[in-house]
């Protein structure tokens, strides 16, 4: 007897009183609960989550983005930054570093040693101080965003941000890749030491743009 048969036969057992019926009967689920605490200004409670994350927050608006993104690059000595196939041009129109192309044959090691990506977002949630993405042609693919240690994510205010878990889960796709993102990567042992860099980006710079 393998050990599937095994297993079958105990789940068989255990069933075996248990009456069985045609079809199974229509179970109504409540939605009533809220779907919001409706905040008196989703951003800015996006803005004090992401930070309570210890993700860092910049504003700007789409005059001042390539500058912002370059600055960011360069105070992190960035050399190199991943970029997305779809992402804006403009957004890093005035950066030095060196474009790396989201490419299928780019290797784990090859991406180890990219300093930085940059990349949109599918959406933000104030309430949980979340970043979703979902492998859209301004995000490219999950890898690029979990190995380099430097993400900077733009988010579109407000048309990108919702209060809640709720009311974000109708806007997104359930077939395509979602990556949900609290702050940079980070965790801790059973005395509570945290550990950033374990398995993403050590430092996340959210840029909120406006207009």
């Amino acid at each position: 007897m393998s050990s599937r048969d095994l297993v079958l036969g105990r789940i068989r057992r255990a069933l075996a009183d248990v009456p069985l019926t045609e079809e199974p009967a229509d179970v109504h689920v409540p939605r009533d609960y809220l779907s919001t605490h409706a905040p008196a200004d989703a951003t800015e409670m996006l803005a004090e989550h992401l930070a309570d994350y210890r993700a860092l927050v910049h504003r700007t608006d789409a005059a001042g983005l390539p500058g912002l993104v370059a600055d960011l690059l360069a105070a992190r000595g960035a050399q190199t930054v991943v970029v997305p196939p779809g992402l804006p041009p403009e957004w890093l129109a005035a950066a030095d570093a060196a474009r790396v192309a989201d490419a299928a044959e780019t290797t784990a090691r090859e991406l180890d040693a990219v300093d930085s990506v940059v990349t949109g977002c599918a959406l933000a949630i104030a309430e949980t101080g979340t970043i979703v993405l979902d492998g859209s042609p301004d995000q490219g693919r999950r890898r690029i965003t979990l190995v380099p240690d430097h993400h900077i994510c733009v988010v579109r205010v407000p048309e990108q941000v919702v209060d809640s878990v709720p009311q974000a889960l109708p806007r997104l796709a359930p077939a395509r890749p979602l990556t949900w993102i609290s702050g940079p990567s980070a965790t801790s042992d059973i005395e509570l030491s945290r550990v950033e860099g374990v398995h993403g980006p050590r430092t996340l710079e959210v840029v909120l743009l406006r207009g």
